[in-house]
């Protein structure tokens, strides 16, 4: 088993308020807060710390925050999440200076698209890369063999043989807001 996460294989991911409550009632230690409202942030991170709960915010999905470098820097100072996921680039960088746990998502849109992710995939190191959709077992073992970081597969991921196709090419974890599924058997 990866020490990814602490080992964790499925990290649920969480568009409300009500969702995050069922996280922080599971024997989850990570989540992933899929945006919400800047203001709520906060709030939101330090109830999970309560619980003993780490969360990993998605920068690129949150309601009044501009996504670049200085938003961030105020995610990482202010916000305080145990990570950042993030398409950009520079956000990545960023939160890696800050020491949190960088993780570039990464859409498998095409060939083209693909190689040009290896690039900036090695210009900026994140800890982890997130791809997208996670039901493509092939490309999950070609971008953990030429990146050499660890993957987590996200989207589409509908059905228990989804998580273990992901997890046998190669994955360390899955990502899923699918609740019947942050109970799988894996």
């Amino acid at each position: 088993m990866s020490l990814l996460l602490n080992g964790q294989r499925i990290l649920p991911a969480v568009h409300k308020l009500k969702d995050v409550e069922a996280v922080l009632a599971s024997p989850y230690s990570y989540m992933v807060l899929l945006g919400g409202h800047l203001g709520q942030l906060k709030s939101i991170v330090d109830l999970a710390k309560q619980h003993e709960k780490k969360v990993l915010l998605h920068a690129d999905l949150i309601d009044g925050l501009k996504n670049d470098e200085s938003a961030a820097e105020f995610l990482c100072q202010s916000i305080q999440p145990a990570g950042i996921i993030s398409t950009r680039a520079s956000v990545i960088s960023r939160t890696k200076q800050n020491g949190l746990i960088a993780i570039q998502r990464l859409f498998l849109i095409d060939s083209d698209a693909l190689e040009r992710s290896y690039s900036l995939l090695d210009k900026y190191r994140p800890d982890y890369i997130e791809v997208l959709p996670g039901v493509i077992p092939d490309i999950i073992q070609e971008v953990k063999e030429r990146s050499g970081i660890p993957i987590i597969a996200g989207g589409l991921i509908r059905t228990q043989e989804h998580i273990r196709q992901a997890l046998e090419a190669g994955a360390s974890a899955i990502t899923t807001s699918r609740k019947e599924l942050w109970k799988a058997t894996i």
